[in-house]
């Protein structure tokens, strides 16, 4: 009884190393409260430029409406460049967090789990950013953001078998929300604030005290 039981454990542990190989689990929470922080900050600042708030009701959308400039851009600039902003600084405080987190474990950051997430999780939002400037191009503003939170949660659920599953929880919540956006057209703005800035703290903070510590 006690060999059984020892080869039950035996079992189970080879197929949980089989899993973690086959997975990039070196994914950090504190990469995504980092990007959340962020996300937030970016939009406040497109809130700061427009001379709103997402309490006051104002519908933001009607950028061909806006025939003014501030700070010497553009709302279009303005726009182009503070999502830039938000993508670089997220991007960079995943790497950096996820990289020390790997070197933490004495694991390979680059790995062919990684490159198959990466791939994977890729492939959905590079088309969801293409789809997002022909929107831009067509003049159809008021369904970019709620565009960029589907195609987010979509890539995150197409990625998230190759790391842990909280991400595909993640990715069902930003495609809801990007859903309800759509739903509730001209506060695509809050919803994406509340998408990429309060998802990702609250996910993050998840998981750097599930995985993390």
């Amino acid at each position: 009884m006690s060999n059984q039981k020892n080869h039950i454990e035996e079992l189970g542990y080879i197929r949980s190393m089989m899993e973690n190989s086959s997975r990039f689990i070196s994914l950090s929470g504190l990469s995504g409260v980092g990007a959340g922080i962020i996300a937030l900050l970016g939009a406040a600042a497109v809130y700061v430029y427009l001379g709103t708030s997402p309490f006051n009701g104002k519908r933001w959308y009607y950028v061909e409406k806006w025939p003014y400039e501030k700070w010497g851009m553009s709302p279009e600039v303005f726009f182009l460049l503070d999502a830039g902003i938000v993508l670089v600084l997220a991007t960079a405080i995943g790497y950096y967090f996820s990289k020390k987190k790997a070197k933490k474990a004495g694991e390979k950051l680059v790995t062919k789990a990684s490159m198959r997430l990466l791939s994977n999780f890729l492939i959905p939002l590079i088309s969801g950013g293409i789809f997002c400037l022909m929107l831009w191009r067509l003049g159809h503003f008021g369904i970019i953001a709620p565009s960029m939170l589907i195609f987010y949660g979509l890539a995150l659920i197409n990625g998230s078998k190759y790391t842990l599953d909280d991400i595909r929880y993640l990715g069902y919540a930003e495609l809801t929300l990007g859903l309800l956006a759509t739903w509730f057209f001209g506060h695509g703005l809050l919803f994406w604030a509340i998408g990429f800035g309060v998802l990702h703290i609250v996910y993050g903070l998840r998981m750097y005290f599930k995985y993390d510590r």
